[in-house]
């Protein structure tokens, strides 16, 4: 479950009717490989997300995010035109520096075509400008030059994708028609370069991936999601999540854990809790979120504490809303337990889809 399905949603133009319909998400498909790592233009949202830590000389920690949106508006798709916007593509980048004053974050937003943005069917290529990730023999490449930092990124996959939910079929509310496709790809290995301030930085690390595309909204009842994606220490792999309502309880709620054996287990909504524990409160938006929290996912219980407070990303100038994204340890009691994201929004105001 990611930002994405709301972000470039809550953007888009009006949809006009009588444009072609978007597909379902039907249970018991069948996800293929390598054809599902790339677009799926006729599916109304798309988003790839990499999120990982990454350690410099000295021992110095960041965290990094790109994530890559794609959505189909269903504007003027009758129009031959080669200015009508058929799909539109949206970027976030972000690093995450105990050393800087907040997040170091940008953005891009442009519709697809002309050489400057793409999302190419059966393998992962996507691009904006001089911002991209693409799959390469052994995992994904990522070049983003921002603002305020540079980045030169290759993830090498080390594991087998993990399918979410029932074999990719991932539900996001009572209804089965409120779902997505979605696949992980956990314990990338990460190395490459990070330039901030004007001085260059050799890394390595560990990230994760997600992919998920889908035709519906959120459910009217709910108003933003908690989620995590942590990699164990003993080589498992966790993703939870949660939809709240607008009591501020769960609505819905599930996720996978991959066990250091390969052993994969779905959870029901029942099994997943997330309880706050401390929050942080924006000095720039004023939003207060919760940054440490106790999640439990069956008879896995894990407390979360981010790299840093300030990981805020705002996003308004490109897809209208502001999150709350960040590089976070695990722990199981006093036992260090993995690294991961967590990802808080609609805190700062509700999703209204």
């Amino acid at each position: 479950m990611r930002v994405a399905l709301a972000l470039v949603l809550a953007f888009c133009p009006a949809i006009l009717h009588g444009q072609g319909e978007y597909p379902p998400v039907r249970q018991g498909a069948v996800l293929q490989f390598p054809r599902d790592h790339g677009s799926h233009p006729q599916f109304r949202s798309e988003w790839w997300y990499i999120t990982g830590w990454l350690q410099a000389a000295g021992g110095r920690e960041l965290g990094v995010q790109i994530t890559f949106f794609r959505n189909r508006p269903r504007v003027a798709e009758d129009v031959p035109s080669r200015f009508a916007p058929r799909q539109l593509l949206f970027a976030h980048a972000a690093l995450a520096d105990p050393l800087a004053a907040g997040l170091l974050h940008d953005q891009r937003a442009a519709r697809a075509g002309f050489g400057l943005a793409q999302a190419e069917e059966g393998r992962t290529e996507v691009a904006i400008e001089d911002w991209s990730l693409r799959q390469t023999g052994s995992g994904y490449a990522a070049e983003v030059a921002a603002r305020d930092f540079r980045y030169t990124l290759r993830f090498d996959a080390k594991q087998a994708v993990l399918l979410q939910g029932e074999r990719g079929f991932s539900r996001k509310g009572p209804n089965p028609a409120q779902a997505s496709y979605y696949y992980s790809l956990p314990h990338l290995a990460v190395t490459g370069s990070v330039v901030i301030g004007g001085r260059e930085l050799e890394v390595a690390g560990e990230a994760w991936l997600d992919h998920e595309w889908s035709s519906e909204v959120l459910a009217e009842e709910a108003v933003g999601w908690d989620w995590i994606g942590i990699n164990l220490a003993d080589g498992g792999a966790l993703m939870a999540f949660r939809v709240r309502s607008r009591d501020g309880g769960s609505f819905w709620a599930g996720g996978a854990l991959r066990g250091a054996d390969g052993r994969v287990r779905s959870f029901k909504p029942g099994e997943v809790r997330f309880e706050p524990l401390r929050s942080w409160r924006s000095p720039r938006t004023g939003t207060e979120y919760p940054v440490s929290v106790r999640v439990q996912a069956g008879a896995l219980t894990l407390e979360i504490e981010p790299l840093m407070e300030d990981q805020e990303l705002d996003a308004r100038a490109s897809t209208g809303t502001v999150y709350w994204e960040g590089a976070v340890r695990a722990r199981a009691g006093e036992k260090a337990a993995g690294r991961g994201y967590l990802e808080l929004t609609g805190y700062w105001k509700p999703l209204r889809l």
